[in-house]
Parts: structure tokens; sequence; C-alpha cells
């Protein structure tokens, strides 16, 4: 039996990473406010715990966003204090196929993302860019 996973990105601002995140993957941003408001209702959070994006109310601390198809992994982006500092360890390769990378790229780039360089290894060729919050990632 295979283990399910989520991808785990930091940020400072959650909502407009996970924005980000969701159109580069197709995926569908998560409505979390009727969770919200059963929390808040049971005493389980506060008004503290909570803010409100494009007119409903969402966690301060995290987004989530999900494959309509229910295929890919879950995203969640998570608050985080500081700022980053290094290349990370562990990166999303968006493989979309050598003619379909060059017009990806500059779709990505359009929704904020930041070109950093071109990388081939023998006949692979990939671009590595960042998301809005520096987040290295791969388009090959």
């Amino acid at each position: 039996m295979s283990t399910a996973f989520q991808v785990c990105i930091d940020a400072h601002d959650p909502h407009a990473t996970n924005r980000f995140w969701a159109a580069a993957l197709g995926y569908d941003v998560e409505d979390h406010e009727p969770m919200i408001v059963r929390m808040l209702e049971a005493g389980f959070a506060t008004d503290d715990d909570v803010c409100m994006v494009d007119g409903h109310k969402a966690w301060r601390s995290a987004a989530a966003c999900g494959d309509p198809d229910g295929r890919g992994p879950r995203v969640l982006v998570q608050l985080v204090p500081e700022t980053k500092a290094a290349k990370n360890r562990v990166h999303l390769d968006l493989r979309v196929g050598e003619d379909r990378r060059a017009g990806e790229v500059e779709r990505l780039i359009a929704l904020g993302a930041r070109h950093l360089w071109d990388g081939q290894q023998g006949p692979q060729r990939w671009v590595t860019l960042a998301d809005p919050e520096g987040n290295e990632f791969c388009v090959s």
C-alpha cells in the first residue's frame, strides 16, 4: 500500500503563495471557511487565528490547494517567520515536455515566478525558476 502525502511550502504570505501554486499546477484553492466557522463556534480557534481572503474566512497561518482530479498531491502553504536563506534541498519539477517548456516558463513568470537559470544534463534540459517567495522549482 502506498502512502498518501502532501507537499508543504514555507512562506511569509501563505495565501498569495498558495494562489500562485494553484494557478501554476491547475489546482483549486481550498475553501476552509465552513471548517473555520465550526472551529470558532466550538472554541477550538479564535479570531486571531483567522483572516479574510477574497471575502472568505481563512486560516491566518496556512492555505492549501488540491488537484481537481484527485490525482496529484495536495499543496499546503504554511506561514513561517524566517526568510529563505539557502537553496531548497527538495523542490518540485513540473514535467511538461520539451515542446511546452518555453510556453510554460513564460506563463509561470507572468504569474510571478522569477527565472534563475537554465540547466542541462546530457540531452535533458530544464529551467529553474523561483516562486514569489523564492522557493526554487524546475520546469522540464
